[in-house]
């Protein structure tokens, strides 16, 4: 067995595993780097093997840096089936058109008001290659493994996001489990990650590796955010992960407005077609979750679904204390960036960051403190008051990562830690070695390793 690590091994973004198991090529997940440019750049570098030799790639699931170079990888040459659970498909396709249309919407924006250095600017990929990308997702039946020439595949249910699993190779006597991002005990929407009893090779995710969630509550913070903002005419902007992210605030919001902890009248907008466009699928796929299904079906009322550009634009200028819920969740890119740029310059304001930041991000950047940031292409001044709210994570901590790998029966062979930054890749490598006893190590980025 060999293992190319050609993402999220140096970083908490743009993860693609290449697995090599006798004549089959087996590519877990195939995300798009995000963060730091340097990352960013990597989007536009070949795929290290020519994508028309791999025989599958098995999807852990739906968030972009697992899925989001999926369409540059077929537009590349990829003929073979994408493996994952139906709720990832379905999230996918979601995920995937919409980040193809920012592409597109970004890179004419920029060649209209010339604030690119590159002449024309162009998307990684367009919407067509996203479209044919969604054409090879193949659904696995719940329950079932499936075969890829001499490996049998099967998922296992690991919460983090709807649909997400763990991926397992099993070939001949060699068995390789791999994490794909692992959930949490006590998440809002998803059950407890499901444990693995064996595994030959085992690639574990890092992303809190190095540090525990908050022991505050998420949603009894966010109701004072809310109600000390509004007291003082502002209002509450939280850039959301339209997948995941968007569904556990809104249920923040009707708990809160439920126990009367904020206003009834105080208007709520969820400001992003994706979001909206997954919270259906939330309440399609309602049988996954944890939550009660009276919850799932009414996370929307009361709640103003913006779905044009136009809504949008005039939202931007409303003066009323209100609460926006917008993607994208780091500020990266989509409608967040405009009311952004009109409500960070007022100190009245509260912009509301729920989850991890990648570094180099906007995100990122606002909560280390940040007195402007850069937004199509001007400087924006920062002024509003800015807010992380760690607890609303969806990623196990590092206690929570050392108990999934204590379900295992017996010690690996080998543990590769990824997709995490550097030191939190370390700090997890060291617990593992120390608390467990385990041969275990953090790959370079393009490392290729026998295992």
């Amino acid at each position: 067995m060999k293992i190319n690590f050609f993402g999220a091994a140096d970083a908490v973004t743009g993860s693609r595993h290449l697995v090599e198991i006798g004549s089959q090529k087996i590519l877990l997940d195939c995300g798009m780097f995000q963060g730091y440019k340097t990352l960013r750049q990597r989007n536009w570098s070949p795929f290290p093997v020519p994508p028309k030799e791999i025989d599958a790639v098995v999807l852990s699931h739906a968030h972009l840096d697992h899925s989001g170079w999926l369409p540059a990888l077929v537009r590349d040459g990829f003929s073979g089936p994408i493996l994952c659970t139906q709720a990832t498909r379905d999230l996918a396709e979601v995920l995937l058109l919409d980040a193809a249309h920012l592409q597109e919407e970004d890179a004419r924006r920029a060649n209209r008001y010339g604030f690119s250095r590159h002449t024309p600017a162009l998307p990684l990929y367009t919407v067509n290659h996203a479209k044919r990308a969604i054409a090879k997702l193949q659904p696995v039946p719940a329950g079932r493994d499936i075969t890829v020439g001499d490996v049998r595949v099967s998922l296992t249910p690991v919460g983090h996001l709807l649909g997400a699993s763990a991926v397992t190779l099993h070939a001949k006597n060699d068995t390789l489990v791999y994490s794909g991002d692992l959930g949490r005990d006590d998440d809002l929407l998803m059950p407890p990650p499901e444990h693995i009893a064996r595994a030959n090779v085992l690639l574990i995710e890092s992303t809190y590796g190095d540090r525990l969630h908050p022991v505050e509550d998420p949603q009894a913070r966010l109701g004072q955010i809310i109600r000390a903002t509004v007291r003082r005419g502002g209002s509450v902007l939280l850039p959301s992960f339209a997948v995941g992210r968007a569904q556990a605030l809104l249920l923040c919001l009707q708990r809160l407005r439920t126990a009367g902890e904020i206003p009834q009248e105080l208007p709520i907008f969820l400001d992003s077609p994706m979001a909206t466009a997954a919270t259906e699928l939330y309440r399609k796929h309602r049988k996954l979750l944890r939550v009660p299904t009276r919850e799932i079906t009414t996370l929307c009322d009361g709640v103003t679904i913006i779905t044009t550009p136009q809504q949008s634009e005039k939202l931007t200028r409303s003066r009323y204390p209100c609460v926006i819920i917008s993607a994208s969740g780091m500020a990266t890119g989509g409608r967040v960036l405009h009311h952004l740029k009109h409500l960070a310059p007022n100190p009245r304001n509260h912009v509301v960051f729920p989850g991890f930041q990648v570094g180099g991000t906007r995100g990122a950047k606002m909560i280390a403190g940040a007195t402007e940031v850069k937004i199509f292409g001007e400087y924006v001044a920062v002024k509003a008051d800015v807010s992380h709210l760690e607890g609303m994570s969806g990623h196990a901590d590092a206690n929570g990562l050392l108990k999934w790998l204590r379900g295992f029966e017996k010690m690996p062979r080998q543990a590769f830690v990824v997709h995490g930054e550097p030191a939190a890749s370390d700090a997890l490598r060291s617990r593992i070695a120390d608390e467990l006893g385990w041969n275990v190590s953090v790959p370079e980025h393009l490392a290729h390793v026998a295992a």
